[in-house]
């Protein structure tokens, strides 16, 4: 087992019913893990919604997270996406000022530069939408900060396991699908 404090990257299936996403993360915040980044969102089935959190701390951190959230009824699978090979995005909206002009047309360029969209233009300041990998996000604020960023919103980690990379469960022991 690893010593480290590393970034586990977890997805958990739950139940889409009322209550899931306050019952689990206070679960976890009783027992002193830090959610890192949470996202949660309907899966392709209506009845079910994929959590997608962080979590950082060593291979015991990660199997007693697993473990506590194996135990929760509205859990029906937990999933280690980060011991495999995965994708994973992070969204950003933020507002930056910008009048019009030449301070304008660089943060245009720096928009186009990390694959960016302009979605919203005003007289001083601009919306952008970037998504990708955390690093990339968190380079792409620290370049706008120097303009004067005026509102930001990310949605926190999404992952989903690469295509036939398979995907380990975090503990053996299989839950029953109550849906």
């Amino acid at each position: 087992m690893s010593n480290d404090n590393q970034r586990h990257v977890l997805s958990a299936l739950v139940q889409n019913v009322p209550g899931v996403l306050a019952h689990i993360s206070g679960m976890l915040a009783s027992r002193g893990y830090n959610i890192d980044s949470l996202a949660v969102g309907e899966t392709e089935d209506k009845h079910l919604s994929r959590m997608t959190f962080v979590v950082v701390g060593d291979d015991r951190v990660l199997e007693q997270v697993g473990k506590q959230l194996e135990k929760i009824v509205t859990v029906v699978q937990v999933l280690d996406v980060s011991s495999r090979d995965y994708v994973e995005r992070d969204l950003l909206l933020m507002k930056v000022k910008a009048p019009a002009g030449p301070v304008r047309s660089e943060i245009r360029e720096l928009v186009d530069i990390f694959r960016g969209k302009i979605v919203d233009v005003g007289p001083s300041e601009i919306m952008v939408e970037i998504s990708g990998r955390e690093n990339k996000v968190q380079a792409f604020i620290e370049r706008m900060r120097p303009y004067g960023i005026t509102e930001l919103a990310r949605t926190g980690r999404i992952a989903m396991v690469r295509s036939d990379a398979g995907v380990p469960r975090i503990s053996d022991s299989p839950k029953a699908v109550t849906v």
